[in-house]
């Protein structure tokens, strides 16, 4: 504890060793969700549906490959659903299943969380 932070009383942690196992949801969840682009693209697809271009312009810093990448791992996950729309010019939109809509909440927490604390993730370097 630093001169900064409020004092807490002290409580015992309880650890519930089934949410640890290799086979747990828990880390189930993190493995689907843990990496660089995929909550990213979550919280783009939580506003509505999108055309890949679209998807793109939200989120510039990420290569076209990538994106399809994550795409393609969402849909096949049950998170997206890709619709390919006939037409002149065919087009194809992504949208959150249901799913994807239940786990738009604690990414969209996560999210609130990152720019509550951006003090404390300033200086975070991945190693």
């Amino acid at each position: 504890m630093t001169a900064t932070e409020p004092a807490r009383a002290a409580q015992p942690t309880v650890i519930d060793p089934s949410l640890l196992g290799e086979g747990c949801p828990t880390r189930r969840l993190l493995r689907l969700v843990g990496d660089k682009w995929t909550p990213i693209v979550l919280y783009c697809l939580s506003a509505g549906e999108c055309r890949f271009g679209e998807l793109h312009r939200l989120i510039p810093d990420i290569s076209k490959k990538v994106l399809t990448q994550v795409l393609r791992k969402l849909e096949a996950d049950g998170l997206v659903l890709r619709t390919i729309n006939a037409g002149n010019v065919p087009t194809t939109t992504y949208r959150l299943t249901e799913a994807g809509h239940r786990l738009h909440e604690p990414v969209a927490m996560l999210c609130r969380w990152a720019e509550q604390n951006a003090d404390v993730l300033a200086g975070y370097e991945p190693r």
